[in-house]
């Protein structure tokens, strides 16, 4: 059975994960006395795993291909196909919306967005709230497997930064080596690696958001949406929950997570947490998480000192924690608000501008983490090049030091990092353009494009004057942010990778 379970394509091998996870909202629904929303789920699973099986019977143990052409083509599937699936019982569970407004949550569930349609979280029984929540969690780990098993393998993601082979090329002569593992042996082994840190790390913090004074659902979704980086929120963000800013304190440590694949993949030596220190994408995040807040609470306590309320301490310590919370949670591209970022502008009567927090969302977090964005180490190979060519300008002789990896980083790694920083400014123009061609203004059109092709959803709520709402586009703005969406999770390097010739010839 295992050996028939490993032979069917990894897309299969998904459609049938996503129909099992169908069961827990079927699950959860009966626990709440909903047998309508039980019964949708359930049915929902059943008659997709039924399909699943017969398929995979039919396919009569062909082994599917599995060139770097394949592995990617079944990414793309997963975040635009599979959504059509996991969209069915959301619908039925929802019969005041369309199946279009269905597809359009599934895909920024599942590609970790968190962007949703319906404002009023009222409006969505809790089992679809959990659905939605369970989706963006498992869109987490697929990109956790997506970025170790198969992306690594092609240098991209991030990868090409560091690697002297050619972005999107596999890797496949070796001279001392007689077997390369396949992507599906990579992603079964990355899988049993990783599912238990992933799901631990995950019921850890919905155990310590119950304590904090979260109800366990509130507690778990929250948890699942901190780990998958999507801010999808049942309750219409933190500061709908008890948690308060013991919760939010207890977020932001997992938030770390979403900073540095160290944190997660690396070997737990007694030189650990040295290591980890050291690594570049844990110190310039750092670097910015103490230049911003520090920056944006230097501004409110001017503006509270024009005003002579400078020595309200309570106040000032709120602001302080709302900024520091916000610019980490935006930077990580969770999207999750402290409920004293509000409080910071009634202290000082000054906003805090929409700008700070789309840029933190482009510079995004760590590469094969959750988070999206620029990536923290592309910007970490662009400041070293910076650096490098400012001791040029000193000592145009010099050689610099540190090694051959420091001096890879600094050339090649600089040099397509720029490419792709210049890839995603080119997206965020063309989302923008095809956005204002349907009739929007440039501002919410700017903001929508960044909020989607950074994964982080809730953006748009906070960025502009007014919060800006998804659920007042019309059809072909959500297709375009669909579009923008899945682009944003898989990137631009590993589309255009789509069109190697290399990958078409027989």
């Amino acid at each position: 059975m295992r050996g028939w379970l490993s032979e069917l394509p990894l897309f299969l091998q998904l459609t049938g994960i996503a129909a099992l996870a169908m069961y827990l909202p079927a699950l959860f629904a009966v626990t709440e006395e909903d047998f309508f929303a039980a019964r949708t789920f359930f049915y929902s699973g059943t008659l997709f795993l039924l399909l699943v099986g017969l398929v995979g019977l039919a396919m009569g143990g062909r082994r599917p291909r599995l060139d770097a052409r394949n592995q990617l083509l079944t990414l793309l599937a997963a975040f635009t196909v599979l959504p059509l699936m996991l969209a069915v019982p959301f619908n039925e569970a929802v019969p005041d919306t369309s199946f279009y407004n269905a597809y359009f949550e599934m895909v920024s569930s599942l590609t970790t967005t968190g962007a949703t349609l319906f404002d009023d979280p009222e409006r969505l029984v809790r089992s679809v709230h959990f659905w939605r929540s369970t989706v963006g969690w498992l869109g987490g780990f697929l990109a956790w497997i997506m970025a170790a098993a198969i992306l690594a393998p092609m240098n991209l993601g991030g990868f090409e930064v560091t690697s002297a082979n050619t972005a999107g090329q596999e890797t496949r002569h070796f001279s001392q080596i007689s077997k390369v593992a396949s992507a599906t042996e990579r992603v079964a082994r990355f899988s049993l690696i990783l599912a238990p840190i992933y799901g631990g790390l995950t019921v850890v913090l919905w155990l310590g958001l119950i304590l904090a004074g979260d109800t366990p659902f509130v507690a778990i979704s929250h948890a699942m949406s901190t780990l998958a980086t999507s801010g999808i929120s049942p309750v219409g963000g933190l500061s709908g929950g008890n948690s308060g800013r013991a919760g939010e304190l207890l977020i932001l440590v997992f938030l770390v997570f979403a900073l540095s694949q160290k944190t997660f993949l690396s070997s737990r030596s007694k030189t650990w947490a040295l290591s980890l220190f050291r690594d570049p994408e844990i110190r310039i995040g750092l670097a910015i998480l103490i230049f911003v807040p520090s920056l944006l609470f230097l501004r409110h306590w001017v503006g509270a000192y024009e005003i002579n309320d400078q020595e309200d301490l309570p106040a000032a310590f709120s602001s302080f924690w709302g900024g520091f919370f916000t610019v980490f949670s935006y930077l990580t591209t969770a999207g999750f608000e402290s409920a004293d970022w509000v409080s910071a502008g009634s202290w000082s009567g000054l906003r805090t501008p929409g700008m700070i927090l789309m840029g933190l969302a482009v510079f995004g977090g760590g590469v094969a983490t959750t988070a999206g964005g620029v990536k923290l180490f592309r910007v970490y190979a662009l400041f070293k090049h910076g650096v490098r060519e400012i001791e040029k300008l000193s000592h145009p002789s010099s050689v610099a030091g540190q090694g051959a990896t420091a001096r890879l980083i600094r050339r090649k790694g600089a040099y397509i990092a720029w490419i792709f920083f210049m890839l995603f400014a080119l997206s965020i123009a063309v989302v923008t353009l095809a956005l204002a061609l349907t009739g929007i203004d440039l501002e919410p059109a700017m903001i929508f494009s960044v909020s989607a092709l950074s994964t982080t959803g809730p953006l748009a709520v906070v960025a502009g004057e007014t919060p800006f709402s998804y659920a007042d586009l019309d059809a072909l703005a959500k297709g375009i942010l669909a579009a923008a969406m899945v682009l944003g999770r898989l990137e631009a390097l590993a589309i255009i990778a789509l069109f190697n010739p290399e990958f078409w010839r027989s």
